[in-house]
């Protein structure tokens, strides 16, 4: 699993224009098991996400809703 698959991420056109497509994180409910067989990158995603309530993508950065749980 790759921290895009749980965030979200850019889909870019042939037009040269891009769109942010929200991952599954921006729900206000997200469940998820075994989480320490994951990347170190997909872990750090979600800690912060979890910790700062904020996703970061291409250096920028998205709020969460609240609650999130």
């Amino acid at each position: 699993m790759m921290p895009s698959d749980i965030t979200g991420f850019y889909l870019y056109s042939t037009t040269g224009n891009s769109s942010f497509m929200p991952g599954p994180i921006f729900a206000n409910l997200v469940l998820a098991d075994e989480l320490n067989r994951t990347t170190p990158r997909t872990q750090a995603a979600l800690l912060e996400a979890m910790q700062d309530y904020q996703v970061t993508i291409e250096r920028k950065t998205y709020p969460l809703e609240r609650p999130l749980w």
